[in-house]
């Protein structure tokens, strides 16, 4: 590359064609829940991954519009709950802003506190490791502490921009 290559900008991606084109990569669904001082709080993330076995680390990334997210970073302990396939209201329930998301919620402490919602297909109860720059979102890193799954039950999958696999 030669010196002027590298002082052009690289083209703008355009968001509508990266968002389509990303939606192809399915996904599960989790909820990312704490106890805060007014009690129980979460939100909606598809936007998880397994970061390191060792030490063990889980990764995901809050939009930076998120109210919810700065509150669970105050607790500093959460808990990732990945979503059954049944539980797609909850998804819903969890993403909306200014609402008790708890309503008719069943949950349980984690070994450390956190929510762990019923029903789930799996749980990995977290702290804090590091927080990231990544643009519109936070990338948070955290190391898990316990967790647990429900072999029996299906994950809850986004693809495409809907629920479930889409053709």
């Amino acid at each position: 590359m030669t010196a002027d290559a590298a002082d052009v900008p690289p083209p703008v991606v355009d968001p509508q064609m990266m968002r389509d084109v990303l939606g192809h990569f399915a996904s599960g669904v989790t909820v990312v829940t704490a106890i805060g001082p007014d009690g129980p709080l979460g939100f909606t993330c598809q936007s998880f991954s397994s970061l390191s076995l060792d030490p063990p680390l889980v990764a995901f990334a809050p939009a930076r519009t998120s109210t919810t997210w700065p509150r669970l970073r105050t607790a500093g302990r959460f808990c990732v709950n990945v979503l059954a396939d049944e539980q797609r209201g909850l998804s819903q329930a969890f993403a909306r802003s200014g609402t008790d998301k708890y309503v008719g919620v069943s949950w349980a402490p984690s070994p450390h506190g956190s929510p762990v919602i019923e029903d789930v297909v799996a749980w990995i109860d977290s702290e804090l490791w590091a927080e990231y720059d990544g643009g519109d979102h936070t990338i948070v890193v955290a190391r898990v502490l316990d967790l647990g799954a429900d072999a029996g039950r299906s994950p809850l999958v986004f693809h495409r921009g809907g629920y479930g696999l889409q053709r």
